[in-house]
C-alpha cells in the first residue's frame, strides 16, 4: 500500500516523516481534508490575519499531490 505524507506550515514547517499508508491518492485527499478540519478546529481561534496555514500532501517520492491553503487576512 502506498504511503502519503502530510506536511504542515503555520509559522514554521512541520515535516511528516512517518506518513500514513492509504489505498490511493483519493484516500489521501479525504484524510487530508478531515485532518485539516480537525487541526484548524483545535487551533481554537488562534489563526490570525497575516498568518496562513498550509497542508501539503506528498507521495512516498515527495511529489506534491495536493495542497490545502488557508489564507487569513483582514479586509481593508
Amino acid at each position: 500500500m502506498p504511503k502519503y505524507f502530510f506536511h504542515i506550515t503555520h509559522g514554521h514547517t512541520e515535516i511528516d516523516d512517518v506518513g500514513e499508508e492509504l489505498p490511493d491518492k483519493h484516500a489521501a485527499w479525504k484524510e487530508a481534508t478531515i485532518t485539516a478540519g480537525q487541526m484548524l478546529q483545535d487551533m481554537d481561534g488562534k489563526l490570525r490575519p497575516g498568518h496562513d496555514w498550509r497542508m501539503e500532501v506528498t507521495d512516498e517520492f515527495q511529489n506534491t499531490l495536493y495542497a490545502l491553503h488557508i489564507q487569513a487576512e483582514k479586509p481593508k
